[in-house]
């Protein structure tokens, strides 16, 4: 696995694996790398002929007090287990290398309407801090797919109408959310739970589930599903930021019309000093036996 961390570098390779004719793509990530990114890296490599994992702890997409100095940043763990995979290359750029004049001083990019529901809502500025280094990513590798997982769903349709507003020729692929055995999605920020934390995590996977087993049922007071699912959450300790039934397609509210196997159920709730997020599509939304 070759490792760069200048623009030059990486793109001296991909100008020779153009040359024969390969098909390229990325896999942006922030480190700190588990098993979920494995499957996105799988994931890129059924797809391509070369994969690109770039790990950059992306400053401008965290808000004041927000996480952005002890993020967790494990750069050998990462690299072993790119090399492992067989990524063709781990792109590890400085911030100079992707804001040449500054964070502060970078040229701005934000997608309307997408950006300022939900997270967006709780993390003003996010994702257009999301949206600007995902863009000079898809400048400076010019890949033919980017593969995002679905935990950050709301992330993937950004990344998604961003692609389409601006006609990048390049194709964004997403892949299902991966989860411990208890349920629980794999996030980097996981780590940060205590072992009591831990142990309640799964308690937002379970309450999702039941209400998307409710929305199967029949029920459609879409207002008193979400209130009674964040007042569950709420006496397991989580701090709830918000859950709702939104649609699959654009994250609008629901129609009376709209069947359920066209919406999503979206939280984000913290436990402890950990802001845990996790969505599920309404069809796939059931509660396994013995939870």
């Amino acid at each position: 696995m070759r490792v760069s961390s200048t623009v030059a570098d990486l793109r001296r390779w991909l100008e020779g694996w153009r040359t024969e004719g390969s098909v390229i793509g990325l896999v942006p990530t922030m480190g700190n790398l588990h098993e979920g990114h494995a499957a996105l890296v799988r994931r890129a490599q059924a797809l391509c002929d070369r994969v690109i994992v770039s790990v950059f702890v992306n400053p401008t997409q965290f808000g004041a007090g927000e996480d952005f100095a002890t993020y967790p940043r494990t750069p050998q763990d990462d690299e072993r287990l790119l090399a492992r995979l067989e990524t063709d290359l781990l792109f590890r750029p400085e911030a100079e290398e992707i804001y040449p004049f500054g964070a502060e001083e970078a040229t701005r990019v934000s997608v309307p309407g997408l950006s300022t529901i939900l997270c967006g809502a709780s993390r003003p500025g996010h994702f257009d801090g999301v949206a600007g280094v995902v863009l000079r990513l898809f400048t400076i590798v010019r890949p033919d797919y980017a593969v995002f997982g679905e935990k950050d769903y709301q992330q993937c349709l950004l990344v998604r109408r961003l692609v389409t507003d601006l006609h990048l020729p390049l194709e964004i692929v997403m892949v299902p959310t991966v989860r411990e055995r208890d349920g629980l999605a794999l996030s980097s920020r996981n780590r940060y739970l205590t072992s009591t934390e831990r142990l309640r995590a799964p308690r937002l996977v379970a309450a999702l589930r039941r209400l998307g087993a409710r929305m199967e049922a029949g029920e459609r007071d879409w207002a008193t599903l979400e209130q009674e699912a964040a007042a569950e959450l709420e006496e397991y300790g989580f701090r709830v930021e918000y859950v709702r039934v939104r649609r699959t397609e654009d994250l609008g509210a629901p129609r009376p019309q709209d069947p359920p196997a066209s919406l999503r159920i979206l939280a984000a709730a913290r436990l402890g000093r950990t802001r845990l997020i996790d969505n599920l599509p309404v069809f796939s939304a059931v509660e396994p036996s013995g939870s």
